[in-house]
């Protein structure tokens, strides 16, 4: 059995400030460069720091005031339920679980005798190794991989440790990580990670906001609102179908996200199965490692160099992009209505919503989301790009690269989160819309120039751009410039009848109908 000793500690100490601890010595040399150069200002520094310091004996653990990333810290109880897939705890759980399934479909090739079906209580123990694996266990991989300076093979030591007292596992010790490549290992593991992550966390939560957005829209399908193009005030439409789009948008990418085809290989360090076919020459290997791959949940890739080129996941970080982008939209298009009056937002007692303006409650719920979606998007780009790059038959630049999935995807559930608090929160202000809608009879000019258009007579845009444009148009000057049209009774009637307010086209109709478009793409899992 091979032991494993602990490397020697760090020394957490430093001589030259009196025995201060490491992360001291970072916060006085931190506190000397932003005090005020003068006499004895570093002194003073120093013996500050060590005077607020004396009782502080956590000073390298992490915590949420330590953590460099946010969402360690401050965001940890929002996202957290990222943390057993994205993790390196769930990086080495999944690499555990592929070692172990390993093993076993090597015991059921009968070509393969030197590996014997194992007894139903030997797949027991090791399926309990998988269902059981605990933070204990992975700190014990992490203890081994300081010896072995590889963090793939410490899992191939830490499974060879634990089943060395199980009498018909440990016959056949050799047989883990057989004939693999630590990418064999690894592409898998992460495979599962996105795809566990998706269909267990992300896009549950996405489907809540597809969801939210969707009420918004059938809620609010008859309360009409004006419409802003350019900025300007533009023909009405109801607030219901403005957050239809949204719900629509979102879910067709929710959708392409579902439809991702998530791939896998197993074909040894170049792919070609050279040391499979060096071993057992008879075995038809390509069909094992498709068997093995799909049994996983995972789809087969038979074309690769020593990694899986991971084309796939630049094209489902590619979707979460646009999903992410169009929600930056639908922020951005709700602060706009918070600000014009279009939504009161519900208080909270006791919350502050400026530290100087007592009356202010700002949107920072729509602009946490906001915030959130660019620093997921930045990571995510660079996945997505930098990913389907390898030299030759592999480099290590996309190892340290993916162990940062998460933070993509963390700044992505956040900002998911976000926008659901926020909406949340909101109340039409229906008397803001209605006062904008008066002040707005312009707006008319479309229907009456296009009426115009259909009985013949000459002119109609140039007539109405004259009544309109630069002057105040007022409701009496409308209804006199249509009394004096040359069209039918019934037409007449009908401009007569629009009001800005009623002049909404099929808008009520489409977010009525909102339910019915998003369901037919939203809900489905990933592949």
């Amino acid at each position: 059995m091979v032991q494993y000793q602990p490397l020697p500690a760090v020394a957490t100490t430093d001589h030259r400030y009196g025995g201060a601890s490491f992360a001291q010595v970072q916060l006085i040399c931190f506190c000397c460069r932003a005090t005020v150069k003068g006499n004895n200002s570093s002194i003073e520094a120093v013996a500050k720091v060590k005077t607020v310091s004396a009782d502080y004996s956590r000073d390298v653990e992490l915590s949420s005031l330590t953590a460099l990333c946010p969402l360690d810290g401050r965001y940890w109880a929002k996202v957290k339920e990222l943390s057993p897939f994205t993790s390196e705890f769930g990086l080495i759980r999944f690499r555990v679980l592929v070692e172990i399934k390993w093993l076993l479909k090597l015991s059921q090739i009968p070509e393969v005798p030197e590996v014997p079906r194992f007894s139903e209580e030997a797949e027991s123990f090791l399926q309990e190794l998988i269902d059981g694996f605990s933070l204990d266990d992975a700190l014990e991989v992490k203890n081994i991989e300081k010896v072995t300076n590889h963090d793939v093979k410490a899992v191939e030591y830490f499974l060879k440790q634990r089943c060395q007292s199980h009498l018909e596992i440990a016959q056949v010790l050799e047989f883990f990580h057989f004939a693999c490549t630590s990418e064999d290992i690894n592409n898998l593991a992460h495979a599962l990670m996105l795809k566990e992550v998706l269909n267990r966390v992300i896009l549950p939560v996405v489907d809540k906001l597809i969801t939210a957005i969707s009420n918004m829209a059938t809620a609010n399908a008859c309360i009409p609102m004006l419409s802003r193009t350019h900025g300007q005030p533009a023909s009405p439409t109801t607030l219901g179908k403005e957050m239809a789009i949204f719900a629509y948008r979102l879910s067709r990418e929710r959708r392409n996200i579902s439809q991702v085809e998530i791939l896998g290989k197993f074909a040894g360090a170049v792919g070609n199965y050279n040391a499979h076919l060096a071993a057992y020459p008879n075995i038809n290997w390509p069909r094992v490692a498709e068997e093995f791959v799909t049994s996983l949940g995972i789809s087969f890739n038979p074309y690769v160099p020593q990694i899986e080129p991971h084309d796939y996941m630049a094209k489902l970080f590619h979707s979460i992009i646009q999903f992410n982008n169009i929600l930056v939209d639908f922020d951005r298009d709700v602060w706009g209505y918070i600000s014009l009056g279009y939504f009161k937002q519900i208080t909270k007692a006791g919350e502050i919503g400026s530290s100087t303006m007592p009356h202010k409650v700002n949107p920072i719920d729509f602009e946490n989301s906001e915030g959130n979606l660019g620093m997921a998007n930045g990571g995510l780009s660079h996945l997505s790009t930098k990913l389907p790059i390898s030299r030759w038959q592999r480099d290590l630049t996309d190892s340290t690269v993916l162990r940062n999935m998460g933070v993509g995807l963390g700044h992505s559930l956040l900002a998911y989160k976000s926008a659901l608090l926020g909406i949340a929160k909101l109340q039409v202000n229906e008397a803001s819309l209605i006062e904008d809608l008066d002040q707005t009879w312009e707006v008319l000019a479309e229907p009456i120039q296009t009426v115009m258009r259909r009985y013949g007579v000459p002119e109609p845009y140039e007539k109405l751009k004259e009544l309109t444009r630069g002057r105040a148009v007022t409701k009496e000057r409308i209804r006199e410039f249509i009394e004096g049209l040359d069209i039918p009774f019934e037409a007449k009637k009908g401009l007569l009848n629009l009001t800005p307010h009623t002049y909404v086209g099929a808008a009520v109709e489409l977010a009525k109908n909102v339910d019915r478009s998003v369901s037919l793409v939203n809900g489905a899992k990933i592949l």
